[in-house]
């Protein structure tokens, strides 16, 4: 019998099991062959401190010094382009991320396929960073396994029930004892939950879709920061001397293992061909992932409040990467009785007794 069971091996998952693996044994099961199979395995990957709810980053904030100690982060930088049809949105959101304005023309000087006739501003700010996703799965696997944890793959759940002393998980190939059970499930989070016998919570899995492509006009992209059209209506990411372009659409779906609609992606290059000079003329690949949000578009972290032992690791949405080292230290001072290094007021937006 171990501690902690954790059901998911994605980065919600291993940076859950890493901290917790601190207080006691733990044994991370992830259905799929190999770890951070579905979203976790198809980030984006970049460490923007002050994207998403201020929950959210106060997560981010607590999980840069576990970045930079890692050497997990390099430079990117952010831009945020805009023009007078957008300009609510532009502004509001320029101000959320605390960007420097700049015109066009400053913006396209920077990135030379920036369309002036379109984008008349700008936002832009240096402390956006690519993020190693990888090296920092592997970080928390390293700890894991370090502490005497062990990880499962291939191990899909198939039951789960109450005992005396705990949880008792089988899977396809095998039946494990613990008592705490994370749910660290991604998409499948509610499922795991009605499994257990607790109330699922109303998470949605939204698909998102990327296309990579050559770089623009034969240019050398790798200076280039992270360009957002206003409304988040289209992104592009230099990645390995292409280019990443995503729709950034969000449909709704059944939890799945994710592939692409070719129609969004084709509307979502037409909508950065608008702003931009230089048309997409081949596809290198493209790929899906499911981004998984809670009612109220916050994670859920801690104890759920009808069963103390039931903890939720749940509804990274976009933002489980760079926020995971502090979501996982949250996690750990809950267990451990702990006051948390985040604030309270944090805290108490990421407890899952507000669905309650």
């Amino acid at each position: 019998m171990t501690d902690f069971i954790i059901i998911g091996g994605g980065v919600a998952g291993t940076s859950a099991g890493a901290y917790l693996s601190k207080l006691g044994t733990v044994q991370v099961l992830e259905a799929e062959p190999v770890l951070a199979y579905h979203a976790s395995g198809r980030s984006a990957a970049l460490f923007e401190e002050s994207y998403g709810k201020p929950s959210t980053v106060a997560l981010n904030a607590a999980s840069r010094i576990y970045h930079v100690e890692n050497k997990l982060l390099s430079p990117r930088g952010l831009m945020l382009v805009g023009s007078k049809n957008n300009a609510a949105e532009f502004e509001a959101e320029r101000l959320q991320m605390g960007l420097d304005l700049m015109t066009g023309a400053e913006a396209k000087a920077m990135v030379p396929i920036l369309n002036t006739d379109v984008i008349d501003r700008a936002g832009y700010h240096e402390d956006a960073w690519d993020l190693d996703t990888d090296a920092l799965i592997q970080s928390y696997v390293k700890t894991i396994r370090g502490n005497g944890g062990a990880i499962a793959t291939k191990a899909g759940v198939t039951a789960i029930s109450k005992t005396t002393n705990g949880w008792k998980v089988t899977t396809n190939s095998e039946v494990y004892n613990a008592s705490i059970l994370v749910n660290a499930a991604g998409p499948w989070v509610d499922q795991i939950a009605q499994m257990a016998g607790i109330s699922p919570i109303g998470f949605k899995a939204l698909r998102r879709s990327m296309g990579r492509i050559p770089a623009p006009g034969g240019h050398d992209v790798s200076g280039w920061p992270m360009i957002f059209g206003a409304a988040e209506e289209w992104y592009a990411k230099p990645d390995a001397g292409a280019l990443i372009v995503s729709p950034a659409e969000e449909i709704l779906v059944e939890p799945h293992d994710a592939f692409v609609d070719d129609m969004i992606l084709a509307e979502g290059f037409a909508r950065y061909e608008e702003n931009v000079t230089e048309p997409v003329t081949r596809l290198l690949s493209s790929w899906a992932g499911l981004r998984t949000f809670s009612p109220d578009r916050t994670l859920v972290l801690g104890r759920d409040p009808d069963a103390q032992t039931f903890i939720w690791c749940a509804g990274q949405g976009g933002y489980g990467m760079q926020s995971s080292p502090a979501a996982g230290q949250l996690l750990a001072d809950l267990v451990n009785g702990k006051t948390p290094a985040i604030d309270a007021g944090a805290v108490a937006a990421l407890d899952p007794k507000r669905f309650r």
